[in-house]
């Protein structure tokens, strides 16, 4: 087939021409590419998204209904309705799904759907809350009204994306057996929504005339790509990169909206479970999403500026005591201010009181200030109770910081610590912290700088909440026990 016949097949719409092969010449392939996803234009057929809004309103529409035929007052329902799709949110039921399936999806559905009637009585009988009584047999009905709602609207789903666009463009990491795989069934099961625009790879191990999509890019090239086809899903097979290089990648994905899915290694022995999708036999797993990308997350800078002004109000007068003290040790100025790198590389001013009399020169760049002979008593104790740190809360308001998150590090620091370590980078992923989970484990001061970078990535990758206010109340005993430095 040539070029121009591919170029006009795929440009008719149909999901059964996306399923022939691609041109076998990598000039014809590349020279295609463009044609079929012009990076500046839009109307681009996204066949694959649509579900986890129409679940969303089978639910609601569901709780509607429900409260309708029971005559449930408004307040009932309203409770009702958030409880189900915070619960139903939670379990995973409104994310897009390549393979929907009712029967996977039903023990958790009527399950959850106990559960929201089961508190709605619940807050009636214990809180006083005004509410109608037969929450319980509404939840009833709302089972019933979404099971079906899903029951016709999985199958239309799939016949949607058999009929219509080329589905979702997607990005296969890996050009081996296992991403033909991955290829070859996307291409011939319009049903998944995914068309496969290409393969990722730096050393790919599939010959060229087994390849029905081409080889567009390298590892290091990923992150472009994704910007350049404006690409909804990444499905990672296995390629001959090493692991560290896989996951740095990976990382650049963080900030854009795509999902990443990965062929775990033993697929032969892996388990399917209600968060795997399976495609072609080959089980996918969903790497979860990046932290900073949740909806959690943006309460984050919320709670940061509440607690960080309360708290501003509750010590000021211990900051005046430490500013009067630092003034009678003696040395020029109350505050000590140094340049630091945070958020995305960008550099701030971060306050602390002084601790020590300012040295020009190469003095200004020592790593580790324990012992320095220009400290004294009362740069000491406020270092060992941590209470020079305490001006760090104008910089949480400003939004400079965040009150837990990765140690802030002088600019000199951060080159050089990039290049001995790699990760190391990866750490300004998020707005640094006044605290942070290394420091409540003991990493501070002349502490391994690999093991510091660990620890803060591990806290980007499963930060929660409740992660949070652990680190918030470990730092609050160790100030206490003057374990602050």
């Amino acid at each position: 087939m040539s070029t121009d016949e591919f170029v006009a097949r795929a440009h008719t719409g149909s999901a059964r021409h996306a399923a022939r092969p691609l041109p076998r010449d990598p000039a014809a392939t590349q020279a295609v590419l463009p044609l079929l996803v012009p990076p500046a234009k839009k109307g681009w057929r996204r066949a694959g998204i649509g579900l986890a809004p129409v679940t969303v309103v089978i639910d609601v529409t569901a709780v509607v209904t429900a409260s309708l035929v029971l005559s449930l007052s408004g307040r009932s329902s309203v409770l009702l309705t958030v409880l189900v799709l915070a619960l139903n949110g939670g379990g995973g039921h409104y994310r897009a799904r390549i393979a929907p399936s009712l029967l996977d999806e039903l023990p958790s559905l009527v399950g959850r759907g106990f559960v929201a009637g089961a508190v709605a009585t619940s807050l009636r009988v214990f809180a006083g809350l005004p509410v109608h009584d037969a929450l319980v047999y509404a939840s009833i009905v709302f089972i019933l009204l979404a099971v079906a709602g899903r029951a016709v609207a999985y199958p239309l789903m799939r016949i949607y994306r058999t009929s219509g666009g080329l589905g979702d463009p997607t990005l296969i990491v890996g050009c081996g057996k296992v991403g033909w795989k991955v290829a070859d069934t996307l291409l011939e099961h319009p049903e998944y929504g995914l068309w496969p625009l290409g393969y990722v790879d730096d050393d790919p191990l599939l010959p060229a005339h087994d390849r029905r999509v081409p080889v567009i890019g390298g590892l290091g090239q990923l992150a472009g790509l994704l910007r350049r086809y404006r690409i909804r899903n990444v499905i990672v097979a296995f390629t001959t990169s090493r692991e560290s290089e896989m996951v740095e990648a990976l990382r650049t994905c963080d900030r854009m909206s795509c999902e990443i899915f990965f062929v775990p290694r033993l697929y032969e022995l892996h388990g399917a479970d209600p968060g795997t999708e399976v495609v072609g036999g080959l089980p996918l797993i969903r790497l979860s999403r990046a932290s900073y990308r949740t909806l959690m997350w943006r309460s984050k800078r919320a709670f940061d500026l509440v607690l960080a002004s309360l708290a501003l109000v509750l010590v000021s007068p211990l900051m005046l005591l430490c500013a009067l003290a630092v003034r009678l040790e003696g040395g020029p100025g109350v505050i000590f201010r140094q340049e630091r790198v945070g958020l995305d590389g960008r550099r701030f001013e971060i306050l602390k009181f002084r601790s020590l009399k300012p040295e020009p020169g190469e003095a200004s760049c020592r790593w580790n200030i324990a012992g320095d002979a220009r400290m004294g008593p009362v740069g000491r104790t406020m270092r060992k109770l941590s209470l020079d740190e305490l001006p760090q809360l104008w910089n949480i308001i400003r939004g400079d910081m965040s009150l837990v998150g990765p140690r802030p590090e002088r600019p000199v620091f951060v080159a050089e610590f990039s290049q001995q370590f790699p990760r190391y980078v990866a750490r300004h992923r998020v707005p640094v912290g006044l605290t942070g989970w290394a420091q409540v484990h003991g990493l501070r001061g002349d502490t391994d700088i690999a093991d510091r970078a660990a620890f803060d990535n591990y806290y980007i990758e499963n930060w929660s909440m409740w992660t949070d206010l652990k680190i918030m109340l470990r730092t609050v005993g160790q100030v206490l026990r003057g374990q602050g430095r």
